[in-house]
């Protein structure tokens, strides 16, 4: 007897050989279909055909489907709603999940810089059909060095199946902006060991690299051999990655020094760059002389203030605090209520305990000291870590992200909580992510 599988197989077969003889023949050679295809428990495939010219109301078709009706995804990611893109998808309610949608998933993630997002896009993009396309792994790569995750950039690299310069540029670039440098010249000295040829692009990210471990042979030693070995000519990019590497060591004469000897004019970016590590090392006499050659370039640049002016109203300071399932987003329009306040409050008493001491420079208000000191205190992103230390498990990591650059005061400050507290603390601001941990920073507290 046959079993109720074989059965069930036959009537479908007996059903579509009738369809074929009540139907009228189609000019189209490709008569058939698939709809779709299912598997029941020890059965074989079974598909389901219908023919082009049979007519499914569009409301039946898409409720087959389960495709809503009016979901643009691209236009989700482009305005940032990335989660809600990533949820259809997921659900499987949209079915056209091709190239250029997880370019524009993962390029949002990157801009939003949330790792968790990024993880979602990325396990989509393995469960597809482009798993192993070399541009996308590589913007993945990017994605998690722009999230301030290397660790798991590295990750995805490995498990590429094929890699182009881009990969191993990449990768380099994300090991050095999230304070990595050591580990991103050890990938440098792989890729060489594997008889692959840097190009211009490859040390860009090295000198990047050289700048975040603070090496300044090596950097010298890259110059030179990306001249004589590889016969590169360097670009005033390469140029001014040196100078970014002598500026934070302090070699600030060996800096002006070797700018006036580069074989083209110095740019107005390049003594601008020199005249931030003169304020940041204190060297004042070097500072007006890089005021006197901006002047000379440019005069309307030339004569930027020394102390820079407080963000006009609409670029108000705002942190984004992201936590497992969600993401906070703090402003100091308030800042002396709530349980952020009173976290902060006693914090602070800890903080100077172990050697805080607010650095009121950094308050460009004329008021007295005592105003200034606590206008330090509530700064946002302080408030978004309070507020994340009470409203998450100990121990777990806290991601803000900020959308200007971190005073001299706060990096101190937080340097100080990461120790307090026993966890890190990775706050990205409008120019690199500082890791937060044991009381040090990965910018070798310069940024």
């Amino acid at each position: 007897m046959a079993s109720p599988v074989a059965m069930q197989v036959q009537q479908y077969r007996s059903l579509l050989i009738t369809t074929l003889k009540t139907s009228p023949p189609s000019p189209n050679p490709n008569k058939f279909k698939p709809m779709c295809s299912h598997m029941s428990h020890n059965s074989t495939p079974t598909k389901l055909y219908r023919r082009h010219k049979h007519h499914v109301p569009s409301n039946e078709k898409n409720r087959l489907l389960n495709v809503p009706l009016d979901v643009d995804l691209m236009g989700l990611c482009k305005e940032g709603k990335v989660k809600e893109a990533i949820e259809f998808i997921a659900g499987g309610q949209h079915v056209c999940t091709d190239h250029g949608l997880f370019v524009a998933l993962l390029d949002a993630s990157a801009n939003l810089k949330s790792l968790e997002l990024g993880k979602k896009a990325h396990e989509l993009l393995k469960r597809s059909p482009f798993a192993f396309d070399v541009d996308l792994n590589n913007q993945v790569v990017e994605m998690y060095g722009e999230c301030g995750s290397a660790k798991d950039a590295r990750r995805a690299f490995d498990r590429m199946r094929k890699r182009n310069m881009r990969s191993w540029y990449l990768l380099i670039n994300a090991y050095a902006a999230n304070g990595q440098g050591v580990d991103g010249l050890l990938l440098f000295d792989e890729m060489k060991k594997l008889g692959l040829q840097p190009n211009a692009e490859i040390f860009s990210a090295v000198f990047m690299a050289c700048a975040s471990a603070g090496v300044v042979e090596e950097c010298l030693l890259h110059f030179e051999s990306m001249r004589i070995e590889y016969g590169i000519t360097p670009g005033i990019e390469h140029y001014l990655g040196v100078v970014d590497v002598l500026g934070t060591t302090g070699l600030l004469y060996e800096c002006e020094e070797f700018v006036e000897r580069m074989p083209f004019e110095p740019t107005v970016e390049m003594w601008k760059t020199i005249r931030e590590f003169a304020r940041i090392h204190g060297d004042l006499e070097l500072e007006d002389r890089i005021e006197e050659s901006l002047v000379a370039l440019d005069p309307s640049r030339g004569n930027d203030s020394k102390i820079a002016l407080p963000p006009r109203r609409k670029y108000s300071a705002t942190n984004m605090l992201e936590e497992k399932h969600r993401v906070a987003e703090y402003r100091c329009a308030e800042p002396y209520k709530g349980e952020g306040y009173e976290k902060l409050k006693g914090l602070n008493g800890q903080m100077k305990e172990a050697g805080y001491v607010p650095d009121t420079r950094y308050v460009l208000h004329d008021i007295d000291e005592e105003a200034k000191e606590q206008a330090l205190l509530y700064h946002s992103e302080r408030l978004a870590i309070a507020y994340g230390l009470i409203s998450t498990p100990a121990r777990q990591t806290l991601r803000i992200i900020k959308n200007l650059r971190i005073c001299g005061d706060c990096h101190n400050a937080i340097k100080i909580m990461s120790r307090i507290v026993g966890r890190e603390l990775i706050v990205r601001d409008n120019k690199r992510f500082h890791h937060f941990k044991d009381g040090k920073c990965s910018c070798g507290d310069y940024w």
